[in-house]
């Protein structure tokens, strides 16, 4: 049986907790890996080596960080068949799917590429007699990266290369479901010129969770993951003196208004709701149909649906595949029977499918409901699953009222031919990320993913601009240099002029 460890010092470090998880391959429900979990000293010793590479790291010059930052690109885009193989084989998402993760994560080393540029301070002369001030950005120091299971690749990506290219040393602790893509990142950091130490690698559990966001030596937690884990980290990080981003859960909405082009619509809800299995932040969710566009979109949605082809990211024909593990597969499940038994019209039924081979896998097929109403389980929960529900509205304005009054606010779609409906719903809709006839709003690399309300708790987003600003802090400096006449001793409060 394969043994996944820890990355620490530039090489791979077993685990001596005792602890590990299975690993699955999702598509036939075997165990193909364990995984080592580290205690609490083990965490101590991980962190203890990341602050010792620090100050090294946060003292070499911006010249040689952007140089290493190359290397990671040349470095992924050269590797990135592989990588999306290593994602693949742990997650179950299709080999298409798992390309394009490593194609955004990339996005985000691009971005990291600039470091020089955006960590240009300011400087202000002559603000009092003889006296200049200036402002410059300075890294935090050891920075944990908390990151989900759906996205082994990009998440990590979203963060370790702005921390690592402000300065930082990183400590990442990926999912237990599929945690090998994080020890393929850290060999390839460290292939492009990193120094050891800089980037280590924490498998675990909650344990190991629970002491990053206590350890006085650990200064800012990035996480992404549900909306309940989020707010926890958060608070108890914030609790302890850190700087904490934690980015939750969704219940993405797409409005479709009656002039919309439904073909497109038809194709960008089954695309946005079943890629990767649902198993996305961005997921569409929910298909708020306005007027008499749901009676014309129904149709059209249950024929893409019904072509869909559903197996193992192995076969090339595959559309979409299992998902992560049976608990979430059978939590998916028990959200469709409720949705039933609640009253929504099932209009496409994902339950009981069988893929021939792989009768142990965890599979869930597409499922679509109608007539879905506010106050159902399935409205309410972030399902994170491969079930998309249509909800009836008959005015435009009580589509946008529905979606400000849901409790997450990640992205958001409309689908209409009206410029003047799109820009009313870009300027009153209260979510994070907004697409117009764009089905999944997610931001390029040098701009920043972030929601609202429950879907970001924390000041900062991620990646991007706001990736810098989170991962560096300011310093203004005031400086005047003596006159060759002093002043003498003045005990007034200093003012300008």
């Amino acid at each position: 049986m394969k043994t996944i460890t820890h990355w620490m010092d530039g090489k791979v470090v077993q685990s001596r907790s005792g602890q590990s998880g299975p690993v699955h391959d999702p598509a036939t429900g075997e165990v193909i890996a364990e995984v080592g979990f580290a205690d609490v000293d083990q965490t101590d010793q991980v962190v203890a080596s990341s602050l010792a590479a620090y100050t090294g790291w946060r003292n070499t010059s911006l010249t040689r960080r952007m140089q290493v930052m190359f290397s990671v690109r040349n470095l992924l885009h050269e590797s990135k068949d592989e990588l999306a193989g290593i994602v693949s084989a742990e997650h179950g998402k299709t080999l298409d799917d798992a390309r394009g993760e490593v194609q955004r994560g990339l996005e985000s080393v691009e971005f990291a590429c600039g470091i020089a540029h955006h960590l240009k301070g300011s400087q202000s002369q002559e603000v009092s007699s003889g006296v200049d001030i200036m402002s410059v950005r300075e890294p935090l120091g050891v920075v944990g990266c908390i990151t989900p299971f759906n996205f082994p690749v990009m998440v990590p990506l979203w963060m370790i290369p702005n921390a690592l290219a402000c300065g930082n040393a990183v400590i990442l602790k990926p999912s237990e479901k599929d945690p090998s893509a994080s020890l393929y990142l850290a060999d390839l950091f460290q292939r492009a010129g990193l120094p050891e130490g800089v980037l280590n690698v924490l498998q675990g559990d909650r344990v190991a969770v629970k002491r990053l966001i206590e350890h006085p030596d650990v200064a800012a937690l990035s996480f992404v993951g549900s909306t309940p884990v989020a707010r926890s980290i958060y608070e108890e990080g914030s609790r302890h003196g850190k700087r904490v981003q934690a980015l939750g859960g969704a219940k993405n909405h797409m409005i479709v208004l009656p002039d919309a082009d439904l073909d497109l619509a038809a194709d960008a809800a089954v695309s946005a709701g079943y890629g990767s299995a649902g198993e996305r932040c961005m997921a569409i969710s929910v298909v708020v149909a306005v007027g008499d566009a749901g009676d014309r979109l129904i149709p059209k949605l249950k024929e893409r649906i019904s072509a869909l082809k559903v197996g193992p990211a192995s076969a090339p024909e595959s559309e979409m595949g299992p998902l992560i593990s049976s608990q979430h597969r059978d939590r998916v499940v028990g959200c469709i029977d409720s949705g039933e038994k609640q009253g929504a019209e099932l209009v496409m039924d994902g339950r009981g499918i069988q893929v021939p081979g792989c009768e142990k896998g965890f599979f869930v097929g597409p499922t679509l409901f109608d007539q879905v109403q506010a106050d159902m389980e399935i409205y309410r929960e972030e399902i994170f699953g491969p079930v998309l529900s249509v909800v009836r509205t008959e005015q435009f304005s009580d589509a946008i009222d529905l979606i400000n009054a849901n409790p997450y606010a990640n992205g958001t779609a409309i689908f209409t031919n009206d410029g003047g409906a799109a820009r009313q719903f870009q300027r009153e809709i209260q979510v994070g990320m907004v697409g117009v006839n764009v089905p999944i709003p997610v931001p390029l690399g040098f701009y920043s993913f972030g929601g609202w309300k429950n879907s970001l708790f924390g000041s900062h987003s991620i990646y991007g601009p706001e990736g810098v600003q989170f991962y560096t802090r300011p310093k203004v400096v005031t400086t005047r240099w003596p006159d060759p006449e002093h002043r003498g001793v003045d005990l007034g409060f200093p003012k300008s002029g």
